[in-house]
């Protein structure tokens, strides 16, 4: 299945062990995980600025993303799709990368459900579903 992991789920996983880690585990073992570079982008600045971890680390995180994903360029998206404006490469790379699901803990990209045939869902309903 092709799978983008939100940034707030990438950096949740690398900020604790829970839910959201295992949801990237498996997503990583089982599953295509779609990326951009905005994505890449947004994880290196909350792993930097929220979760406080180090240069080097976050570095690594990064290029282990990058080598364990598919980097793709995100689609243009309509801007009346999503409320929240900063959202809109997230679409953008699940429709570039033909995903099946946006797994996200955010309200703005939850509220949208479905794009182009994308669900959007929660790392607690992802992690459902692979049952």
């Amino acid at each position: 299945m092709r799978i983008v992991l939100d940034t707030n789920v990438v950096v949740a996983a690398f900020a604790a062990r829970g839910l959201c880690a295992e949801v990237f585990e498996v997503s990583l073992a089982g599953h295509t995980l779609i990326l951009s570079e905005h994505i890449l982008l947004e994880v290196k600045v909350a792993l930097l600025n929220k979760v406080k971890l180090p240069k080097q680390i976050v570095h690594e995180v990064v290029n282990y993303l990058r080598d364990s994903g598919e980097i793709v360029e995100p689609a243009a998206v309509d801007s009346s799709i999503c409320r929240d404006k900063t959202d809109l490469p997230v679409l953008g790379t699940a429709i570039s990368g033909k995903a099946v699901f946006i797994v996200t803990g955010d309200a703005d990209l939850l509220a949208v459900k479905n794009c182009r045939g994308i669900e959007i869902i929660t790392p607690r309903e992802f992690w459902s579903r692979l049952k």
